[in-house]
């Protein structure tokens, strides 16, 4: 449900209602009706009956109920549609997406959090294509393997991680995927222990998972509360916002000057930042590109963390469940891998059980079931429905993924789905990437860097450890309750699990590659 900090606020400015409720202008559809939805209340419509967490599923029975895949809510005056198929992301936000490219301007984040400086939240326009343009520059498929050795070294450590603290799963995982971003996109090392670039980024990504979600704080809805004090009764998200500004900000400026330092030394590694501060004639200082590049960098630590977290949480889990999926794999790496050696890149065309291993991560458990919302910028029409300008547009990735009629048993984790009876990559089978990367012109821009890092990851986990539930001290099987934290990326709660070297020969080569990195 909508969190409420309490409801003081509500009733103490409840005639704001009436400033916002608002009809839409009148347009070239309006006598068209609104997409079929739940019953709206006056003035407030439907806020108090918004979907509960993970309101993915319940959009989705939605729509099963209405016999739709488009849905209209109304939250005081604003108007949220809801996608549920991969035809109406594909009509909508792809073949119109000069129309739908822009993002919801919500007040929590972009105002009282400072996240505006992100790309993900930038209004369609020439900021956000410049910032597009940089990481465009840096991570399309041909310059994502100049990352490849960060990627493979943070990997490497994660398994030396894992022989040394095998039974903090979440934890190691979330070192190695900050550890990664943080060398690709900065060229900074990490400590084992205790980092303080990755303790910043933890401390502000929390607060943006948190606050991403579209209806989770009042003062999306009500703007004018952002203008409430800190200490009036009720206004706790301001506290909140206060504190999570303050982490957000620091990650992206304290990142940034260690890096910056370490170019102007001439002792950075190739990196995202070095790579393009390089490009700026020290002699003639241009503030602004450089504003350009901190923002863009600081949107890509804070977009590359969680994903990478989530998705290879997400494929332990799997192998909990599936414990044949991971003798699967590691058969195939027994094949392919030369004994003494761990998996590279260039065993990736030898390895399709791997990469079907990959895509069924990503669609099992998508990392981000609904995305960040899409903004239509002008009255639009689908199937006879009007869809008023400034409407937010959701894409159910999580209803695209699970659909029966493209993913046979949906809910089962099943990697072969994407393998040819002879064990090859099966073209004919959809690829998760038609939805979970997102859609149109706010298509994940480090999709490419994503997939590898995930791919590579799972590759040397599998390829060096057995991966089985855990027994607690009388001799129990210990289940995962496959409990996640709901937000804009879903990532599992902490579990248990037993990972453990599959002989000493294999816990050697893990303590040899790192030695010698």
């Amino acid at each position: 449900m909508v969190q409420f900090d309490t409801l003081a606020i509500l009733i103490a400015l409840g005639s704001l209602g009436f400033i916002y409720y608002r009809k839409s202008k009148k347009g070239p559809y309006s006598h068209l009706p609104l997409p079929p939805g739940p019953p709206r209340k006056p003035i407030v419509g439907n806020l108090f009956n918004m979907p509960s967490r993970p309101e993915w599923e319940d959009y989705h029975k939605i729509s099963k109920d209405f016999d739709t895949d488009i849905i209209y809510l109304n939250v005081v005056g604003t108007n949220i549609v809801v996608l549920d198929t991969h035809d109406a992301a594909m009509e909508l936000l792809e073949r119109r997406s000069s129309k739908y490219s822009s993002r919801a301007h919500l007040p929590m984040v972009n105002e009282l959090m400072g996240w505006d400086f992100a790309v993900g939240f930038k209004e369609y326009g020439q900021q956000w294509r410049d910032c597009r343009r940089l990481m465009h520059h840096s991570f399309h498929p041909g310059a994502v393997v100049l990352f490849r050795p960060h990627m493979q070294r943070a990997t490497r450590n994660l398994l030396k991680r894992f022989l040394d603290y095998p039974d903090n799963i979440m934890g190691n995982i979330r070192h190695m995927s900050g550890e990664g971003i943080l060398s690709i996109t900065y060229g900074l090392d990490v400590q084992a222990d205790n980092d303080p670039y990755i303790k910043v980024a933890e401390q502000s990504l929390a607060g943006f998972a948190e606050a991403a979600v579209p209806g989770a704080f009042l003062v999306d809805s009500f703007s004018l509360l952002k203008y409430v004090p800190e200490w009036f009764p009720g206004a706790g998200f301001q506290t909140k916002a206060r504190i999570w500004r303050d982490a957000a900000f620091e990650m992206r400026d304290y990142t940034f000057t260690g890096a910056k330092k370490n170019v102007l030394a001439g002792t950075s590694p190739h990196c995202f930042v070095s790579a393009n501060l390089n490009e700026m004639d020290p002699a003639k200082p241009d503030p602004v590109k450089e504003q350009l590049v901190k923002d863009t960098a600081g949107s890509m630590y804070s977009a590359g963390t969680d994903t990478t977290l989530s998705a290879v949480g997400s494929c332990i889990l799997a192998f909990l469940e599936y414990p044949e999926t991971l003798k699967k794999a590691q058969a195939e790496l027994d094949r392919v891998i030369k004994p003494g050696h761990l998996p590279d890149f260039n065993d990736y065309d030898s390895l399709p059980y791997i990469t079907a291993l990959t895509m069924e991560t990503l669609r099992w458990r998508d990392v981000g079931p609904i995305g960040l919302p899409h903004v239509l910028i002008e009255e639009d029409e689908y199937k006879g429905y009007r869809i008023p300008a400034g409407t937010i547009v959701i894409a159910n990735s999580w209803a695209m993924l699970h659909n029966e009629e493209t993913y046979k048993d949906p809910f089962t984790f099943n990697p072969d789905r994407f393998l040819t009876k002879d064990g090859k990559l099966d073209k004919t089978a959809r690829d998760p990437a038609h939805a979970c990367w997102g859609f149109g012109r706010r298509v994940c821009p480090g999709r490419y860097l994503a997939f590898s890092g995930v791919w590579i990851t799972l590759a040397s986990l599998a390829a060096v450890f057995d991966i089985t539930k855990a027994i607690d001290e009388k001799g129990n099987v210990i289940e995962p309750s496959h409990e996640y934290v709901n937000s804009a990326i879903i990532v599992p709660k902490p579990f248990q699990a037993s990972v453990k070297p599959r002989s000493e020969a294999f816990a050697q080569i893990i303590r040899d590659s790192v030695a010698a990195a």
